[in-house]
């Protein structure tokens, strides 16, 4: 299973979005790589959001890079919101039941 991942940077209150078939070792990852990335600069980052995407890497990467095409910060924390149901092109993710608290 794949999942698509939004973590939060809270010391500069920004957030990223990725996808993994482990989202929690891809957060470690994130905040332990040696490579000069886009999220060193911004560590450390919590995991504030999983949804499942399906069984291919290809749909949630299409997942992913629809909501990175978007730009928008409120659709990123209308997805975090606990009461979010997904519509439209988001209609085909699942809140991982884990990570609703």
């Amino acid at each position: 299973m794949f999942y698509l991942y939004v973590l939060h940077s809270p010391e500069f209150n920004i957030y990223y979005t990725g996808s993994s078939e482990d989202p929690w070792a891809r957060l470690l990852q994130h905040n332990t790589t040696d490579k000069n990335t886009f999220t060193t600069k911004y560590r450390p980052w919590i995991l504030v959001a999983v949804f499942s995407c399906g069984p291919t890497r290809s749909e949630a990467l299409k997942i992913e890079r629809w909501v990175k095409q978007q730009k928008s910060r409120k659709l990123i924390e209308k997805m975090i919101d606990p009461e979010f149901v997904p519509d439209g092109t988001l209609a085909q993710l699942v809140r991982v039941p884990h990570m609703r608290d």
